[in-house]
């Protein structure tokens, strides 16, 4: 199965802000961002009616960026939602004051954001979306998703692995293709 995934473009928010599954806005820079996704998707994607499905998260990053390259009617899917920091969303990481989060920083893959979830968690519902698309008998789909998404479907796809996860984290507007 070839999956198609695409990172939404930058958003409207601080650096250093943990914003995980918060529905913040894009930078005023959306449109011409958008134009440059477009064109990777006809690069990679010339002939879009060999898609079998194409999905979105549910959040605004990500459906107004589907909506602008002509998948309006992308299905809304939470499993590729981005991770969830729970109580530590929207607020500044050197603002944090939880104890529990020098202990992520030390195991981000599995221990949890207070409230939240851990990098396992996600990478379980992405890998569980994946693998029911697969089973459906599904051989080409678009995702457009969040960062920790790519990096859970290329530890998937065995591009990298979870100790390389943070390092790999592709740019805003980024169209990556993966087997499985």
């Amino acid at each position: 199965m070839d999956v198609y995934l695409v990172r939404h473009t930058s958003v409207d928010v601080p650096g250093g802000v943990c914003y995980g599954q918060s529905d913040v806005p894009l930078k005023e820079t959306f449109p011409q961002e958008g134009e440059g996704v477009k064109a990777k998707l006809n690069d990679l994607l010339p002939d879009k009616s060999i898609l079998d499905a194409v999905y979105t998260s549910p959040l605004s990053r990500c459906t107004r960026l589907a909506e602008f390259c002509g998948f309006a009617d992308a299905v809304r899917e939470p499993r590729i939602m981005e991770i969830n920091f729970g109580e530590w969303e929207m607020q500044d990481y050197n603002s944090i004051q939880d104890p529990r989060l020098q202990e992520w920083y030390e195991d981000y893959l599995h221990v949890r954001a207070t409230g939240g979830e851990s990098f396992e968690d996600q990478f379980n519902r992405v890998s569980a979306f994946l693998q029911e698309i697969k089973a459906s008998g599904k051989s080409k789909v678009l995702c457009f998703c969040h960062g920790g998404v790519l990096i859970c479907a290329k530890i998937i796809s065995g591009a990298i692995t979870p100790q390389e996860a943070f390092s790999s984290l592709d740019d805003y507007g980024s169209v990556i293709k993966i087997t499985i």
